[in-house]
């Protein structure tokens, strides 16, 4: 109990100071971003009733989810994904628009996962979603959004690895595939077992072009020349050679905004969210084994709230993003109009007129009584460590 007065659950944290002041820095930078390409904000609960997040919607599995009851009796459940409360707002809120309707969010997340150990179970996430565009060009400037944040952060090293849902589905109804096979050949890929993968294939029967295609799961960067190849071998089986199709489209969307570098294209990338319809996507850093940004395409989730709308989002994790560039030694730039106002008992008066001025003046400026036993020294000292700017010492 002793223990329990001063320490957090596993999964969550605080956080201060230096670190609080540049993640709230962080934040306001990404969301500006988003502002930039004229997305509006959105501010969902912290939780929902049960069913926005069941098992029918293809997000986060309930045992994953914080569950408790409202006097009533109905279950609740902490938020584990934007996307879907997201969905609910929109098809409430704008279920006669027939124009795009762009929104952008900045909150927590929660996941109760044993798969998490030592990882945060409540997470910041800085996101948008664009409702009611179906377009590539919708796809392309939700990339560019991405990239554009990932450059914002500081961020110079980094790559947004892009892959369509239907590939690997197609795939799999092609070749004839059960559900469990299914499921397993999708947790081999999930675990990056490639061998694992080529000897489930081998024991598959299939003719040459479905293996080939198989063959393809293990490559993170296809080229041009690959996906050409990879859509002839896909002739005859549509949902793949769409997927295939949709792709190259892209890569010529996405050299008008010039990110190209920053995007590799993975016919294996698969997504735990079963509600992706079209494109999927994730960012990925040095210093962090997680994805730092994830999104894609669900042109039938909507439908599932009532409201038939193509959509597709993203998502910055920002403690992922944080701990990269932590990592990567990238300070994010904190910087602070303050000042520190040191004074003795007998210039409290002009001490507080002192900082009044400062204050309207829009300076940060805090206020602290002089301690006989220490020097300026050990108050300039202080001043660094809180990154503040100036410390003026009023003596009489």
């Amino acid at each position: 109990m002793e223990n329990q007065l001063l320490h957090t659950p596993d999964g969550v944290r605080d956080i201060y100071n230096g670190e609080c002041k540049k993640k709230l820095y962080l934040q306001d930078k990404l969301h500006r971003t988003l502002l930039k390409y004229g997305y509006h904000d959105i501010m969902t609960p912290t939780f929902e009733f049960f069913n926005i997040f069941g098992s029918d919607v293809g997000t986060t599995p309930s045992k994953d989810l914080y569950k408790f009851f409202d006097k009533e009796g109905n279950t609740l459940v902490l938020r584990p994904d934007f996307t879907p409360s997201i969905a609910r707002s929109a098809a409430k809120y704008y279920i006669e628009d027939d124009m795009p309707v762009k929104l952008c969010y900045l909150g927590n997340t929660f996941i109760n996962s044993s798969d998490y150990q030592g990882r945060l179970k409540e997470s910041t996430q800085c996101g948008a979603e664009l409702i009611g565009d179906g377009s590539i060009s919708a796809d392309a400037e939700i990339l560019s959004m991405t990239v554009e944040s990932m450059l914002e952060s500081g961020l110079k090293n980094f790559q947004i690895s892009v892959g369509h849902s239907q590939f690997f589905y197609g795939l799999t109804k092609a070749a004839g595939l059960s559900g469990e096979q299914e499921e397993n050949l999708k947790e081999l890929i999930a675990n990056k077992n490639f061998f694992g993968v080529e000897e489930f294939v081998d024991s598959l029967s299939m003719n040459d072009k479905l293996r080939k295609l198989f063959g393809l799961l293990d490559n993170f960067d296809l080229q041009d020349e690959q996906l050409m190849e990879a859509l002839k071998l896909a002739n005859g089986y549509d949902e793949i050679l769409s997927s295939i199709d949709t792709l190259l489209k892209l890569r010529e969307y996405l050299k008008a905004y010039g990110i190209e570098k920053y995007i590799s294209y993975e016919l294996g990338l698969i997504s735990d969210y079963t509600y992706y319809t079209g494109i999927i996507f994730q960012g990925y850093t040095y210093g962090t084994g997680e994805p730092i940004v994830k999104g894609g395409r669900y042109d039938k989730l909507l439908s599932h709230f009532g409201k038939d709308a193509a959509a597709i989002g993203f998502a910055i994790v920002v403690d992922q993003l944080m701990a990269a560039l932590s990592r990567q030694d990238i300070d994010v730039p904190v910087i602070e109009n303050s000042s520190l106002i040191v004074f003795e008992e007998a210039a409290y008066h002009a001490a507080i007129k002192r900082s009044m001025e400062l204050r309207r003046d829009g300076v940060n400026t805090q206020m602290v009584l002089k301690d006989k036993n220490k020097t300026k020294e050990d108050y300039a000292l202080y001043a660094v460590d809180n990154r503040i700017n100036r410390v003026e010492f009023i003596e009489e």
